[in-house]
């Protein structure tokens, strides 16, 4: 059971900097802005190297081809999941000008069938 816990929390720590690597310029326009385009790629090409410090052995200890307690399906699954998760925070901490909506909620319902259907034996 840890590997599982063990993965699923190394995915958090990667989508928190994938979503960082990539709406993290959107973010924080106002202290980036002077920066150009070239910059910012690179800029995030940099944190995104931290996302693959947590995700690639977060599939590792995930997977049961090297044991753990997922298949490569429900891995994927798991990190969509956990990829809307932590961009929903990111968005309702970060990005004021976007709103969580009923529609949303009704996605992410649809994520939690997902799962659901995936998990199934």
């Amino acid at each position: 059971m840890w590997k599982g816990v063990a993965a699923v929390g190394l995915l958090v720590v990667s989508n928190a900097f994938m979503t960082l690597a990539w709406y993290g310029h959107i973010a924080f326009k106002s202290k980036l802005e002077r920066f150009g385009l070239l910059a910012i790629v690179l800029l995030s090409w940099c944190i995104a190297l931290f996302e693959y410090c947590f995700q690639v052995p977060a599939n590792r200890i995930g997977s049961s081809q090297f044991g753990g307690p997922f298949s490569l399906w429900e891995l994927k699954v798991i990190q969509e999941v956990v990829s809307l998760s932590v961009f929903t925070v990111f968005t309702l901490l970060f990005m004021r000008s976007d709103t969580l909506r009923w529609n949303h909620l009704v996605g992410f319902f649809c994520l939690i069938l997902a799962v659901y259907f995936i998990f199934r034996k």
